[in-house]
């Protein structure tokens, strides 16, 4: 165990001190050098999606023989389609502002110091997460352009996709003015890989951990490398006593059912006692012909009626499925809603579906999460449809930056001084 930990520390450390190297050439490129690099990054995936394809199909096939749930398949599955999309995404990041050099503000003293405050790049960035491939591709993209280097560790469910992802992205690097060695990819998938970049403070400037409750609570609590928490997703959608009900079955279905295995699917519908009379036997036929497993308070189940459903308890109120599983519960009025996402909601994504104007105002003030809706799927958290081209992740905390992290989200700010021989007394 000591000789894998000492290897998982070597690589780690290697890669982290070649991405630092590397990190302060790339912070001085233009925007024009750095949307040239990225355009061959995503010409470079669509050429090489075959080798892709082939690589992912191993991660495939032994998920399947280990018995991985078929969410979670869906979830690591590269398709044509899918690759198009994701070298899309990284043209959207080369048709973006760049962040970079920014001046946030200018103030001229009484002693003459002119004192400039403008964005920068943070550093290095770290990257831990599960098996989502297009992490690899977002993270890279979005790492470059805003002048970061970027050690990713995905994980062993991925890692013949990971590996040669990043061997087709730092081939397209080559040829480029942004150093290969920007982005780096830790090729061992143990724990003891990421408990390594946990510590190595000096060489990385931030580690942001993407991916289930585990893996984030793991960063948060060992990592002494400044940490940016995205949260896992236990979203909710409460339907008012008076919502349309077209629409609240319409949001419901692809609130759940669009892509189960994301972070901003929900978990627990909430109903108005009074919209539930008229409405779940309609939510629970649509979430059925979706292939739902519903799960049900006491007053759910009697309405459903015997067999539909089977019995919610406070531990699938707090679990995050991540599959065709559903909560449904009812509710006397909006405040109660209020309190059970206070109660088990992770802080991500909230939606509510009413007529009121007065009661969406009182639910988008009061909900403490990321992103709150009003008549629209979760399903919108996300750095693409929020306009950003990609996202690194989805900030649950809230310091530095909230919601999808884009471009802005990996720059911090320094102050030049330029004087004429002030000197202070």
């Amino acid at each position: 165990m000591q000789a894998n930990l000492s290897a998982a520390q070597e690589e780690a450390t290697r890669k982290a001190a070649a991405a630092r190297k590397a990190a302060s050439r790339l912070a001085v490129l233009t925007t024009e050098q750095k949307d040239e690099a990225l355009g061959r990054m995503a010409d470079a995936l669509l050429e090489r999606a075959a080798e892709l394809i082939e690589a992912n199909a191993i991660d495939l096939k032994r998920g399947e023989e280990n018995g991985t749930a078929p969410s979670l398949l869906d979830r690591l599955r590269l398709t044509p389609e899918r690759i198009e999309a994701i070298a899309e995404g990284v043209r959207q990041v080369i048709g973006l502002p760049d962040p970079v050099g920014r001046t946030v503000q200018a103030i001229e003293r009484p002693n003459g110091l002119s004192i400039e405050q403008v964005t920068v790049p943070l550093g290095v960035i770290g990257m831990i997460y599960e098996a989502r491939p297009n992490v690899t591709v977002d993270a890279a993209a979005l790492s470059l352009k805003t002048g970061n280097a970027v050690v990713l560790r995905g994980g062993s469910a991925a890692l013949q996709t990971n590996l040669k992802t990043a061997e087709i992205l730092r081939s397209a690097l080559a040829a480029s003015a942004i150093p290969p060695e920007s982005l780096q990819l830790i090729e061992d998938p143990s724990r003891a890989s990421a408990d390594a970049m946990l510590k190595l403070s000096g060489l990385l400037d931030v580690i942001i951990p993407r991916g289930g409750a585990a893996l984030i609570r793991n960063v948060v609590e060992n990592a002494t490398v400044p940490v940016i928490e995205t949260g896992a997703g236990i979203c909710h959608t409460y339907v008012h006593e008076d919502a349309d009900a077209d629409m609240a079955v319409a949001i419901a279905v692809n609130a759940k059912a669009q892509r189960p295995s994301v972070c901003n699917s929900m978990e627990t519908l909430l109903l108005h006692r009074r919209f539930a009379e008229r409405g779940l036997a309609r939510i629970a036929a649509s979430m059925k012909e979706a292939g739902v497993e519903l799960k049900g308070c006491p007053e759910a189940l009697s309405l459903l009626g015997s067999g539909a459903a089977r019995p919610a308890t406070d531990e699938d109120y707090a679990t995050e499925y991540n599959d065709y599983v559903l909560n449904i519960r009812i509710v006397d009025n909006l405040e109660e809603a209020l309190e059970h996402i206070d109660r088990f909601g992770t802080r991500h994504s909230e939606c509510i579906v009413a007529e009121s104007a007065e009661a969406a105002g009182e639910f988008l003030d009061r909900v403490d999460a990321a992103a709150v809706y009003h008549n629209a799927s979760t399903r919108f958290t996300d750095g693409f449809e929020f306009g950003y081209g990609a996202e690194i992740g989805i900030s649950t905390q809230k310091l530095h930056v909230r919601g999808p992290m884009g471009l802005p989200a990996l720059t911090s700010t320094k102050y030049r001084i330029r004087g004429t021989g002030q000197i202070r007394g």
